[in-house]
């Protein structure tokens, strides 16, 4: 069971090989103080986790008859719409939770993921305007819309601006080239690039150009061709093998594909995106594929002083909606060695070992989460069900009737503690706090 005094949305993190550049978070947190609410909500996120998107939105609709303008409840409800492709009812509830609140991207990421999905890229323009007040890297995304609708004019004022500020991307840079050759400008040619190369085969950006321009076409054969050139010419080229863990991968050669992962992976010159994006390429091959396995666990340590995101947790929840338990575990390890204080990966971890039925791990395990945070009562509870499950009913006892006290405002926890010290009084033949705990369970209902 998740702690829910506080609770957190999440999405995994997935990395696009397409022209958009579409990745999206979720808010911190939002506290619920009604704890029908409460239960409510805590059931719509539990049957979103396990794909139940019509059951979830069942129970986020019961949270909005009782907060109608609650704009987070609005969000969860657009998001199970969206997944279940409901588009024009997904659209009006994430209209509804900006005009509650317009200053929450994650609304306004909602109405992008409707549009983009669809392919309204003309309803999607105004929306990235919105989300670059948020976050300047939605510039390269207002980009690909206005080259996907025609607006080369405007695209290529963005690009000059961007363009002012920092490095284009290779994506940007072939925006830029295809406008400026629709203008009437000198831009070098497929042949161009082609007998740049053959002059001086040292250049490195006529083989980046020219992977580029070719995989514009669809023609990834040549793409492949020019990209293993490159790093014949050129072996520690950055392009070289950014472009070849795709072709590897598609190929169905893992081995390759590895060993041009863990160049780009090492290379401090390549941008941190690309590095999550190729990660999660090799990631998707690697399910199909488990022998490469280790690989992906060579690859989490490179991602270590990455501030943003917590590789190896993304991991586990990868895992975990795909209900491989044990992953799960094991990656929430990695996750939590990481970053020992992240209450959210220590919750879903215990949750994790009680669904593996693992209860000589769970005890341990929750205790000493309790000893670094002994006014979490979940991992008193998480421990208490564990003896309880391990037949030590006494200790169960003792330790469930001590995590109660930091029991807050959630009934569910309070109920599930109750059922606990029941099971373990009952065993123990405490007839007077069996019925103690009894009443008290009563009384909640």
């Amino acid at each position: 069971m998740i702690k829910r005094k506080h609770i957190i949305l999440f999405a995994f993190l997935f990395f696009s090989w397409g022209n958009f550049i579409h990745a999206q978070e979720n808010p911190d947190e939002i506290a619920l103080v009604d704890n029908k609410v409460e239960d409510d909500f805590y059931e719509a996120l539990k049957q979103r986790n396990i794909e139940n998107y019509d059951k979830a939105i069942v129970a986020i609709q019961k949270c909005l008859e009782k907060e109608p303008k609650n704009a987070a409840f609005l969000y969860e409800l657009g998001k199970n719409q969206l997944d279940l492709k409901n588009y024009v009812d997904a659209e009006i509830s994430f209209k509804k939770a900006i005009e509650v609140d317009a200053k929450q991207r994650w609304y306004w990421n909602g109405l992008y993921d409707i549009y983009y999905q669809t392919k309204d890229y003309q309803k999607s323009i105004p929306v990235v305007q919105k989300l670059i007040e948020f976050d300047p890297n939605m510039k390269e995304d207002l980009v690909s819309l206005y080259m996907n609708t025609n607006q080369h004019d405007k695209a290529l004022e963005l690009l000059k601006n961007m363009e002012a500020t920092s490095r284009l991307t290779s994506t940007m840079e072939y925006y830029k080239l295809k406008i400026q050759e629709a203008n009437g400008f000198a831009k070098p040619q497929k042949e161009t690039l082609e007998e740049a190369i053959k002059k001086n085969p040292k250049v490195e950006q006529n083989y980046i150009d020219l992977i580029v321009l070719y995989s514009s076409l669809n023609q990834e054969d040549k793409a492949f061709e020019i990209a293993k050139q490159l790093e014949k010419e050129i072996p520690n080229s950055d392009w070289a093998h950014v472009s070849l863990v795709k072709f590897h991968l598609n190929n169905n050669d893992g081995t390759s594909g590895s060993k041009s992962m863990f160049k780009v992976l090492g290379n401090d010159k390549i941008d941190l995106k690309i590095k999550h994006r190729i990660f999660n390429e090799f990631l998707i091959f690697a399910v199909k594929n488990p022998e490469y396995f280790t690989a992906i666990d060579n690859a989490i340590p490179y991602f270590d002083n990455d501030k943003q995101i917590n590789v190896a947790k993304e991991v586990a929840k990868f895992f975990w909606k795909k209900n491989d338990l044990d992953k799960t575990a094991y990656y929430f390890e990695k996750a939590i060695k990481k970053d020992a204080e992240d209450i959210e990966s220590i919750d879903y971890y215990l949750e994790v070992l009680t669904q593996k039925q693992d209860f000589q791990l769970l005890v341990k395990k929750a205790e000493g989460f309790s000893e670094l945070y002994p006014t979490q009562a979940s991992y008193y509870f998480y421990t208490g069900s564990g003896y309880n499950q391990l037949k030590n009913f006494k200790k169960a006892k003792e330790i469930l009737e001590n995590g109660l006290d930091f029991v807050v405002e959630n009934k569910t926890l309070e109920t599930n503690f109750y059922k606990q010290l029941i099971i373990s009084c009952e065993n123990l033949n405490d007839t007077a706090k069996k019925q103690l705990y009894s009443n008290k369970l009563k009384q909640i209902k």
